[in-house]
């Protein structure tokens, strides 16, 4: 195995980074603007830090004397194709792991709402045997002891 010092288009390790002058370890950019002349696509570490007054530190080293191979055009598509096909990819299976937990969701709500309907039938049949229980004894005139004419029975006993 060849160390990223060995393959010119390797990325070196986080710690293998150097350090700036404030004392972070540096960032792989590669460098976009068309000047200076032959440096659009060489690679360079760079201070992640940006000071209180957002001024840039300045540390920059060059990996790169050259650029990288140079990618035609048709290749440059076919990399952001990919690219978007790897998004899709992400996307599908993010709404399919979704719709798994809607539909764990939605079987979770039904049973509840089923042990729901099941409670209120329940209180249902209790108030009204509650209701049946209180009218038993006052559909009877003569429960107090008392006949039709509002004298005292004698109980035998």
């Amino acid at each position: 195995m060849s160390t990223w010092r060995e393959d010119l288009n390797a990325i070196p390790p986080w710690n293998e980074r150097p350090k700036c002058h404030c004392g972070f370890r540096t960032w792989l950019q590669v460098w976009t603007d068309p000047l200076p002349q032959g440096k659009r696509g060489c690679r360079f570490f760079k201070c992640p830090d940006i000071d209180d007054d957002f001024k840039a530190c300045t540390f920059m080293q060059w990996i790169d004397t050259r650029p990288l191979g140079r990618v035609s055009l048709k290749e440059e598509q076919e990399r952001r194709v990919r690219q978007q096909q790897i998004r899709l990819k992400g996307k599908e299976d993010e709404l399919k792991r979704r719709r798994a937990e809607l539909g764990q969701r939605e079987a979770a709500l039904k049973i509840q709402e089923e042990q729901f309907q099941a409670r209120e039938e329940q209180f249902k049949r209790e108030a009204e045997e509650q209701k049946n229980r209180y009218k038993e004894p006052a559909q009877s005139s003569t429960s107090d002891g008392r006949n039709k004419k509002g004298k005292f029975l004698r109980s035998t006993q």
